[in-house]
């Protein structure tokens, strides 16, 4: 009976991380939404950068304001009632924007943005808390299959606005687009979800602990800096494919969909080779991959260049951030990549204003500031990489 029991739990716990895979999916495909929509909103052909930063300003204002949101909810309810509001959220969101596309004025469409990211906000969060025992018992390996799931929403979404771009109208795809989150709620509403460990908020000596070691300052900045580099060149891809490298506006989509793809095969691939390779190894080749993947897409002017630029930046990304979690994971056990505490909150929330902040650089330098920024960026990650090496070695930690 004992070990019936056992199995049952372990079915359920299994049970519940395949609906949360499921929902990172859904919430990729939030997150890949605003760079994924630009060209649908006409802006491939407009200079108005400014509006494109306000746009992605919302949506990170949105992520900040679902920390509080979710807290709030899970105190209060469970896990599935925050999924599945979350869901209907998005779908409304996805319907509402619809209705306020161009050539409505564009601080309707940013208060959107706002609701894409609280809804995007409110499915990580619940998502990451369902999935606290897998995070306890691996933590680069769940941080990858997360990132996989969430790859293929941003996939997904990339492709679909790329395949209807020239078929339907901007409010025709957005309609389209809402009736997965929307069917995804009326799933998720009976489906059952393990119950999650309950995670405590890092008190305020241990925060202060945790700001005055070293190495808590090097992977914070690290993350600051990698947040920021995938989500600027995730965010502006499509605007600068087309005004530096004057690629069509469904390519430009297709290549933001080869960015997230790129990613994905990339996190499938080194799963395996997380248990055969030394991940401090890893870690530094793929920053530097990044780094010259960055560096490309900077120099070019033609869309060659450009898509191997995406290709190398992707593949490059898409170990530094799980490898770095399971560094944070050993090193610091209170950190959760579910919870914003201690010095990792402003890591993160910092990293996603660095797609708003680069609209500032290209209203007044042009667009190729778009790809400045993530290429100064690679090569901090690749300095704090081998910074962080140092500090693991000088302080008698583990072999990487």
């Amino acid at each position: 009976m004992p070990a019936f029991s056992s199995g049952s739990a372990f079915a359920h716990r299994a049970a519940s991380a395949r609906t949360a895979f499921s929902v990172f999916f859904l919430s990729g495909m939030l997150m890949c939404f605003p760079g994924a929509v630009l060209p649908t909103w006409g802006y491939h052909i407009s200079e108005d950068f400014l509006t494109i930063g306000a746009y992605f300003f919302a949506l990170g204002a949105g992520l900040a304001a679902s920390i509080q949101a979710s807290a709030f909810l899970l105190q209060r309810k469970n896990v599935q009632f925050v999924v599945v509001s979350g869901c209907a959220l998005a779908s409304a969101t996805l319907l509402y924007l619809a209705a306020v596309s161009p050539p409505i004025d564009w601080p309707w469409r940013a208060a959107g943005m706002f609701l894409v990211g609280l809804s995007a906000g409110m499915l990580n969060r619940s998502a990451f808390q369902s999935l606290t025992l897998t995070w306890e018992r691996d933590a680069a390996s769940t941080v990858n299959l997360a990132g996989i799931a969430f790859g293929l929403g941003c996939l997904l979404m990339a492709l679909f606005l790329s395949s209807t771009f020239y078929i339907y109208t901007g409010r025709s795809s957005l309609i389209l687009a809402a009736f997965l989150p929307g069917f995804a709620a009326g799933i998720f509403a009976r489906r059952q979800f393990g119950s999650p460990v309950p995670h405590k908020d890092t008190p305020a000596a241990q925060m202060w602990r945790d700001i005055r070691s070293p190495a808590a300052i090097l992977f914070s900045l690290l993350l600051f800096f990698q947040f920021g580099n995938e989500w600027t060149v995730a965010g502006w891809l499509t605007v600068f494919a087309v005004h530096r490298a004057g690629v069509a506006p469904d390519d430009a989509l297709q290549m933001l969909a080869l960015f997230w793809g790129s990613l994905l095969v990339g996190r499938v691939t080194t799963q395996a080779l997380l248990k055969s390779f030394g991940h401090g190894k890893l870690l530094l080749t793929s920053a530097v991959a990044a780094m010259l993947g960055c560096l490309l897409l900077m120099a070019t002017d033609n869309s060659g260049g450009a898509w191997a630029g995406v290709l190398l930046f992707g593949l490059g990304s898409a170990l530094i951030y799980p490898l770095v979690t399971e560094k944070i994971g050993h090193r610091f056990p209170d950190y959760h990549p579910g919870f914003f505490n201690g010095i990792f909150s402003f890591a993160v929330a910092g990293g996603l204003l660095a797609p708003a902040t680069v609209a500032i650089g290209s209203h007044l330098w042009g667009v190729w500031v778009v790809m400045a920024l993530p290429a100064a960026g690679t090569i901090l990650v690749f300095l704090l990489t081998l910074a962080i090496w140092l500090e693991t070695r000088l302080s008698g930690g583990k072999r990487a």
